[in-house]
């Protein structure tokens, strides 16, 4: 669920009318719904009743210093994979201590910050970084907390781009190495071995992929709560969410029969198949979800600039761009497209939805059939709160998006639209050029 629905003919995030919200920001415009982001969280620490259970929010999804006050407030840690993301996590007031450094690739200097800063958990990718993290542990004279990421060789049946468990992707240490792994990382004196950690991909839509890694796992698992009395078993994030949307249509089967449709992975259903392989380790358990938590609590607003009639197709050309949300040109994502003034007397349109970008990969939706809109009015791209401004860039010299945290009837500009003075603030033109 989320809360963006109709009130009359107008689209509102919980009690803001979203036109209000683009004629005060203007558009493109990110807005999200703190009230989605709570009940997202509280289902899923409700779906996993009885365990030992800690929500590490997954920054990279949605890390608006804002978006992460709000993670902290409701009880979250945070999941982190460099060292931007923890220093947003300090300066949104979260707990760093009670968090988790992920990543294949952790620089000397970020680990360095992770220990200063006192971690609960570096989620390790490879012996290479195990040498680093001691050595560097010991040259501050502390012992660096770790989990080695385990590839379980499971194929989570997402995404090429975002699977992350199978034995060809760069993520983790097969599972067949992980007890020498451990071995070995006993043996380093400034490390002290916590827990273990695996995640087998993003957008999971079944519960089958979560219930087979973590079944090939527990036999470690069990293994290394006896020789190093590890504390926590963490089983990443994945959750995936529902991109197609009934608001639409008003049908709550409608996404049966849409592009990323199939009847979607809720909290309790990952709780059901999980918590009965869980709850026996008498582990702390750790997730580590993102888009679960703030996909469907974020729209993209977006401005008609016109409708361009073609002799085959038609074009609708908005103002947000690939720029703002590059998972449609990225991953062939779908979105949901909705007017955020309906009119239910208006004629079908069919339309490919693209933007202005000088790139014939910018384009949101083809073929598109919604009800027939003109220049100058709104539109929403639906479940846009995970990876939309977080991948967000200024080519073509475009500005940055405007983001707004709507809470109840109140609602508060989060992140300025960038201006030009802001986008060339670093460059400079050296002396030599200007003689």
């Amino acid at each position: 669920m989320h809360h963006f629905r109709y009130v009359g003919q107008r689209l509102h995030c919980e009690e803001v009318d979203l036109a209000t919200l683009a004629r005060l920001h203007g558009t493109p415009a990110y807005v999200y719904s703190a009230a989605t982001m709570a009940d997202n969280f509280t289902r899923l620490v409700r779906g996993l009743a009885g365990l030992d259970l800690r929500i590490c929010y997954a920054c990279k999804a949605n890390s608006n210093l804002a978006v992460l006050r709000h993670c902290a407030n409701l009880g979250t840690a945070f999941d982190l994979v460099s060292g931007g993301e923890l220093r947003r996590v300090q300066a949104a007031g979260g707990n760093v201590g009670a968090s988790v450094f992920a990543g294949v690739g952790k620089s000397e200097a970020e680990i360095q910050l992770g220990l200063e800063a006192g971690v609960y958990s570096f989620h390790v990718e490879s012996e290479p970084e195990l040498d680093r993290l001691n050595r560097l542990a010991g040259r501050l004279g502390v012992r660096a907390p770790v989990a080695i990421r385990i590839n379980p060789d499971v194929d989570a049946h997402t995404h090429a781009k975002i699977t992350t468990g199978r034995s060809e992707n760069k993520f983790g240490i097969p599972l067949q190495f992980a007890a020498a792994a451990y071995a070995a990382a006993a043996r380093y004196p400034h490390l002290r071995l916590r827990g273990v950690q695996m995640h087998i991909g993003s957008q999971l839509t079944r519960v089958e992929p979560f219930v087979e890694a973590v079944q090939k796992v527990l036999p470690l698992v069990r293994q290394l709560q006896r020789d190093h009395a590890i504390e926590y078993f963490s089983l990443g994030g994945g959750i995936g969410i529902v991109y197609p949307d009934a608001l639409a249509s008003g049908n709550a089967a409608w996404w049966d029969a849409q592009p990323e449709g199939g009847r979607p992975l809720t909290p309790e259903s990952y709780g059901a198949a999980l918590r009965p392989l869980l709850a026996p380790l008498g582990l702390k358990i750790l997730l580590e979800p993102g888009r679960y938590l703030v996909g469907n609590a974020g729209v993209l607003l977006t401005r008609v600039e016109y409708l361009k009639r073609g002799a085959e197709r038609n074009f609708l050309i908005v103002d947000a761009g690939m720029n703002d949300l590059v998972r449609p040109a990225m991953y062939d994502a779908y979105h949901e497209v909705v007017p955020v003034q309906r009119d239910p007397a208006r004629p079908a349109l069919t339309a490919d939805i693209v933007g202005p970008v000088c790139e014939s990969g910018d384009c949101f939706a083809r073929d598109r059939t919604l009800p027939e809109v003109g220049e100058g009015e709104l539109l929403a791209f639906l479940s846009a709160g995970a990876y939309g401004y977080a991948m967000a860039s200024r080519y073509n010299t475009r500005p940055l998006p405007a983001e707004v945290l709507v809470a109840g009837a109140r609602s508060e500009l989060i992140h300025a639209r960038d201006t030009f003075e802001s986008m060339i603030a670093g460059e400079r033109i050296p002396g030599f050029l200007k003689g």
